[in-house]
């Protein structure tokens, strides 16, 4: 279990990120079209997994516009946005902002994915909703970087992530 802070409460999530070196747990997402996505989809592809509890906010708006305009230019790497929006919620968030660069996943039948990579928040006004973290995936499918965000609000490190690329 992993204790962060919303707006300096603590809170806390069902575990711990996944350990750098270790083999990405699959997953199976909603993709804005309806479609399942699995982490095999992405094979052979460098992953940076974007998650945050709901696009509807400034902070998870946010890391989702400054990925988009980072991963432009990056080989070989796909931005997956992950949270428990409603796949419409995305892709309506996507539509208005001109969003292209980005994949935007959800896990909210059964918030699985969260569960399985230890970062669904258990308690305070967002239980159930992911903590807002970074997961990089490399080309065999193994992790290599992650930050859990100490505090909610507050953004990711985006060039520290990208330089683990």
């Amino acid at each position: 279990m992993a204790t962060i802070t919303l707006k300096g409460n603590s809170i806390n999530t069902t575990g711990n990120l996944p350990e750098n070196g270790s083999k990405a747990t699959d997953f199976s997402l909603v993709a804005t079209d309806l479609s399942i996505k699995k982490l095999a989809d992405f094979s052979g592809s460098r992953l940076i997994l974007n998650i945050f509890p709901s696009v509807d906010t400034g902070t998870c708006a946010a890391s989702v516009r400054e990925f988009n305009k980072k991963v432009a230019g990056l080989d070989n790497t796909k931005v997956l946005c992950i949270s428990r929006d409603l796949p419409f919620a995305q892709g309506r968030f996507c539509g208005a902002e001109g969003i292209e660069n980005v994949i935007m996943l959800s896990d909210f039948a059964t918030g699985k994915f969260g569960k399985d990579y230890g970062l669904e928040i258990t308690n305070g006004p967002l239980a159930n909703l992911h903590s807002r973290c970074i997961v990089i995936i490399n080309e065999e499918g193994n992790v290599v970087y992650t930050e859990q965000v100490s505090e909610v609000v507050d953004e990711p490190n985006y060039e520290t992530a990208l330089k683990a690329l």
